[in-house]
């Protein structure tokens, strides 16, 4: 029997959105048991974002809720699988990053000997990603101990309903209501099945073939009368999540895909936006250097995704170089090799290597028909809006297709012989040859590298999801946003490289980019642009990193013969100066006791392509945890702090002087308004 009726065929174009692997429902065990919780803090999501706010809520004496889909803590460097920190010298250098993030660096350093367990090249920091879980959770032990706070840690457990009502003049979530599962007796163990066959039955309350079902009702910690009267908020709740689920649940003001082009964001590929191109998401893998050749057998579903495997460029074409490049086990005796301008030292028995490539286990949809993360009005279509309706708010059948990718990706790499973007013509500058490589195991198992007994992470890492739109504040009067213009350093007023904008447009991108100059900009003079980021008085974290596009594809599916990146996708991709994390960028509107953290904060699509990366995501989860703490304590919401803005309130001040006494930095030193140039720190 089907937990849902399949959802009728939309109309004028859009999409069809079904349950693709219903799960069989016990009806004996329909009514799962109900626990309640009471939290200072509760946290949607145990990623790295999600991790933060933990470690700050429990050093702050929070008692601390978090679930996660998985069973994992760490999201990106664990579950996901990327286990290489995506870092810029800028912070790298001087370890100018919070305290929670050097602790982990730290700990890998003291847990393998080295910072560098693989010897890759992409980053100092590589290791094995079910290590990385063994840490963190360690760490928000200690971080419990240490601040005498309280952690309630739900692993493989999903948000499925918020209870929200009025308080005060606005709206506040009173009640979150989630579902645990674990495996029905003498059924397989978790994580034996990819997400794409598990995930529906995950979001259902009732009882199935496979998993024994417990509901959870998170709600604030005991206040008496008085205590609540007091104060305007009794907990906060925080979407820490992937993809923005609650965000979506709540159905507050967000975006998703491309924005539309405008003096913001100069460099947009679409003039009107497209909710269905995000960026791509990806299933990493393992797989492990041999003596002797394998025995290497195609996927039943090879030749589907074949056409769209590719080292991508010249430079790039060799198996050396994608293997070593998130490599992250290694004895480090390889020979040193060099392809392409780029040094390595070759695999060698033993190694193993973790993937996470463009064209290769990257999967790419950008129409209505195969898009991930569905938007608002694929949820309304499909009653994920209604009560008890929510079903985490993917497609189904877009991860499976991203999970046959990935695996058929690892058989291109070590049999495949095609080729999608070498040129066929041996005359010509992109001609290259695909190679065999057949000394290689796929790594998989309950006790492999991703933790999974079929090879892939736990759950895709995901690049892009819903990103709230701020409230309407001082200079945005449509609800605040970081952009394009706020923190990238391309030449945005070049009309050789940008799309065209309107005159009016151009002079309000001109005086963007001016600073305290822009008003002299608006008035004829000449522009100034300035050479760092906007600087925001309300700045609760930092980050740095280059704007980097994983782009949708053209066509549909992704996987087609002769497919294509999105046209213009790239045209704002480049370097960003580096930026901070504005308080009001996680402040969603319509909900009070609301923050978001992580990737779902309030950026535009360009901007999001550089404030998506494992710093950042420390940062403003560090900050969502202080912020939670520090409105506890002192009666007084994130909206309230930030209504004075331009002026700095007492509050801000006082929680600024908090985090950076803590060292969760809020800027880059030596930064003001009236500094136009970041040299130190370019």
């Amino acid at each position: 029997m089907k937990i849902n009726k399949p959802l009728a065929a939309l109309c004028l174009g859009l999409v069809s959105i079904q349950l693709s692997h219903p799960p069989t429902i016990l009806a004996a065990a329909a009514k799962p048991v109900e626990q309640t919780i009471g939290c200072d803090i509760a946290i949607a999501g145990g990623g790295l974002s999600g991790t933060a706010t933990a470690y700050e809520g429990l050093v702050a004496g929070k008692t601390v809720c978090m679930t996660e889909i998985t069973d994992w803590v760490g999201g990106q460097i664990s579950a996901q699988g990327v286990s290489a920190l995506d870092e810029r010298p800028t912070q790298r250098t001087k370890l100018y990053f919070p305290r929670g993030y050097l602790e982990f660096r730290q700990k890998v350093q003291d847990y393998y000997g080295k910072l560098n367990s693989g010897y890759c090249w992409v980053s100092e920091v590589c290791f094995i990603p079910k290590d990385a879980h063994k840490i963190l959770y360690g760490m928000l032990k200690n971080a419990e101990s240490k601040g005498k706070g309280k952690l309630h840690w739900y692993p493989n457990t999903v948000v499925k309903e918020l209870i929200v009502g009025k308080r005060g003049e606005g709206q506040q979530i009173k009640g979150v209501v989630a579902i645990q599962h674990q495996p029905q007796p003498g059924t397989a163990p978790l994580n034996t099945e990819p997400l794409s066959r598990t995930i529906e039955d995950a979001y259902s309350y009732q009882d199935s073939n496979k998993f024994q079902k417990r509901k959870i009702i998170f709600i604030p910690t005991y206040k008496t009368p008085a205590q609540q009267a007091a104060k305007p908020a009794d907990w906060y709740v925080v979407d820490a999540t992937e993809t923005g689920e609650l965000v979506g649940l709540a159905d507050v003001p967000y975006r998703l895909g491309l924005d539309p082009r405008s003096a913001d964001e100069p460099s947009a590929a679409s003039t009107t936006g497209d909710p269905y191109c995000t960026q791509g998401f990806t299933y990493p893998f393992a797989m492990e250097t041999t003596a002797t050749p394998q025995t290497q057998v195609p996927p039943v579903f090879y030749s589907q995704y074949a056409p769209y495997y590719s080292y991508e460029l010249k430079r790039l074409a060799d198996f050396g170089i994608v293997y070593t490049y998130r490599r992250i086990y290694s004895s480090g005796t390889g020979k040193p090799t060099k392809f392409g301008g780029i040094n390595y030292t070759a695999p060698t028995t033993g190694d193993i290597s973790m993937q996470n490539w463009t064209w290769g286990n990257d999967y790419r949809p950008g129409s209505a028909n195969d898009n991930l993360i569905l938007d608002r009005s694929q949820l309304q279509v499909g009653g994920q809006l209604q009560p008890g309706g929510w079903m985490g708010g993917l497609r189904t059948d877009a991860l499976r297709k991203g999970e046959e990718n990935a695996q058929g990706f690892y058989y291109w790499l070590v049999a495949g012989t095609t080729d999608s973007r070498a040129n066929p013509d041996p005359k010509s500058p992109d001609y290259w040859v695909k190679t065999p490589n057949p000394n290689q195991r796929y790594l998989s198992g309950l006790k492999s590298p991703m933790g999974t007994a079929h090879g892939l992470s736990k759950y895709p890492y995901i690049r892009e999801g819903r990103r709230i739109i701020g409230r309407p504040s001082y200079g945005y009067k449509d609800g605040f946003v970081i952009t394009e213009a706020d923190m990238s350093r391309n030449n945005l007023l070049d009309p050789n490289r940008m799309p065209q904008l309107t005159p009016a447009q151009s002079r309000r991108l001109a005086a963007s980019l001016s600073g305290v100059n822009a008003l002299n900009v608006l008035t004829g003079d000449k522009p100034t642009p300035r050479n760092r980021s906007t600087m925001y008085a309300d700045t609760v974290g930092i980050g740095h990193y280059a704007i980097d596009f994983h782009p949708c594809m053209q066509n549909s599916p992704p996987e087609a013969p002769n497919n294509r990146e999105r046209d213009g996708a790239r045209k704002g991709e480049g370097q960003a100066y580096p930026f901070q994390i504005p308080l009001r960028a996680m402040i969603p509107q319509k909900i009070d006791n609301m923050l978001v953290a992580g990737k779902s904060i309030a950026t535009s699509h360009v901007a999001a392509a550089a404030y998506r990366i494992h710093s950042f995501e420390w940062s403003a989860g560090a900050a969502a945890g202080t912020t939670a703490a520090y409105a506890l304590e002192k009666g007084i919401t994130p909206a309230q702090m930030v209504e004075a803005l331009p002026d700095r309130s007492p509050s801000i001040i006082e929680l600024r002087k908090r985090l950076e006494a803590n060292n969760n930095q809020t800027s880059f030193p030596n930064t003001s308004i009236f500094n136009n140039n970041w040299q130190e720190w370019k």
